[in-house]
């Protein structure tokens, strides 16, 4: 109980630590900003206290299968603290942050290319857009995506080499996918297939449509122009991770999909082994 408790406490911490990142590195951050950041902080941190502190599920996915939401938050915090190294380029010369500017400028230029998902995010600014604020989200946007493809290929060779879920120490649906009810109706394993095929879908073509989507808002209300330091970390973030997120549910829930029937496989042949075998003969009234 201890041990889950300071698991849940230094969770809760580096949550706060991740959210409040932006507003601690900028400078010129406003006393409104710094509140509302300084609440969401507040509610994400008790909000992860209390989900890993609990044995029972709550709302966050894969809970008990390591490392599966640590690679997720690491890739989190580490495209939030990157992107605003990019920004805090433009106050604070050191050398740390035009380093991480010059390297993420050269990432983002060799990625964005006609049709790719760099390309549609800077396609989606407004047309009096200025050349230092293009080339910085663009910047932001390499550094993002760059990420995000760099999770989901650790994430499947933690897949191959470790055998993520391990097997051995059981797999809990219950707990792990409070969202999904095996007694909803159908065959579960047809179904986890179905929601990962779903999800993997929705990584790839995300990137993608995204973008339209804030132009068209932007056509019908504000547009949206990522002038805002702050707006621009998470809306970019949120444009990188989101998709990534929703490819690695995909392929944690193919794998499963995967483990369930072949633990049925094996289940069957077992139990026809049982019921084929010739019996044997009782030698003692010979």
């Amino acid at each position: 109980m201890f041990q889950r408790l300071t698991g849940a406490f230094v969770r809760a911490i580096l949550v706060v630590l991740m959210i409040t990142t932006p507003a601690l590195l900028l400078p010129g951050v406003s006393n409104d900003a710094t509140q509302i950041v300084a609440l969401v902080a507040v509610f994400a941190a008790v909000l992860t206290f209390f989900e890993y502190a609990s044995v029972y599920p709550g709302l966050v996915e894969f809970r008990d299968a390591p490392p599966f939401n640590r690679i997720r938050f690491v890739s989190l915090f580490a495209t939030v603290l990157l992107i605003s190294v990019v920004i805090l380029a433009d106050t604070t010369e050191t050398t740390l942050t035009q380093f991480v500017q010059v390297l993420g400028s050269a990432l983002a230029r060799s990625i964005d290319f006609p049709y790719s998902p760099v390309r549609f995010l800077v396609l989606m600014l407004p047309n009096d857009s200025s050349a230092h604020h293009i080339e910085q989200v663009r910047t932001a946007a390499g550094i993002a995506y760059l990420i995000s493809l760099l999770t989901l290929g650790f994430f499947i060779v933690i897949l191959r080499t470790m055998g993520w879920p391990n097997s051995n120490s059981g797999f809990n649906v219950w707990v792990n996918l409070p969202t999904f009810d095996p007694t909803a109706g159908g065959d579960v394993v047809d179904r986890l297939r179905r929601d990962a095929w779903l999800n993997a879908a929705l990584g790839v073509f995300l990137p993608f449509l995204i973008p339209p989507a804030l132009k068209l808002i932007s056509t019908l209300f504000t547009p949206v122009a990522l002038t805002s330091p702050q707006t621009m970390i998470w809306t970019v973030t949120a444009w990188a991770f989101l998709p990534a997120s929703l490819f690695m549910r995909g392929i944690a829930m193919n794998r499963i999909a995967a483990m369930i029937d072949e633990r049925r496989r094996v289940n069957t042949a077992s139990d026809a082994a049982e019921y084929t075998a010739p019996a044997r003969p009782n030698l003692s009234r010979v």
